[in-house]
């Protein structure tokens, strides 16, 4: 099945409050995991929260990879998404859980673009 990408998106649970709290190394754990799985990375932009939480974006030439922290429950919501079929994007997502320590891990992968929607003409009312 031909598709234009492949967006990866994974619940993390039972993640390390420290690494989940800290905006240099979930910043770094990204841009990681952008080159690890072959991506061009452009652009880099991540948040700290207060009092805790990390939210972030690597822009690659591909798509993106995003991430929102929330420390106090040990949990992680990742998007990683790939445009083409070079780059899978799996490779930085278990890249990611790794690194934040991630015990359990649901993921689910979504192909993208499978082809053009058939977009109906409304109907013209009557008055």
């Amino acid at each position: 099945m031909d598709t234009m990408g492949r967006h990866v998106i994974a619940e993390l649970w039972g993640c390390s409050i420290e690494k989940l709290n800290d905006l240099n190394y979930i910043e770094q754990v990204f841009v990681d995991a952008a080159l690890r799985a072959g991506a061009e990375v452009r652009e880099v932009a991540f948040h700290k929260f207060a009092p805790h939480g990390v939210s972030g974006v690597v822009i690659i030439s591909e798509s993106h990879l995003t991430i929102h922290s929330f420390p106090e429950h040990g949990y992680a919501s990742i998007d990683v998404y790939t445009c083409g079929d070079r780059i899978d994007p799996n490779v930085a997502s278990n890249y990611i859980s790794e690194a934040l320590g991630a015990e359990t891990q649901e993921v689910v992968e979504v192909p993208r673009g499978m082809g053009p929607v058939q977009v109906k003409k409304p109907i013209a009312k009557v008055l």
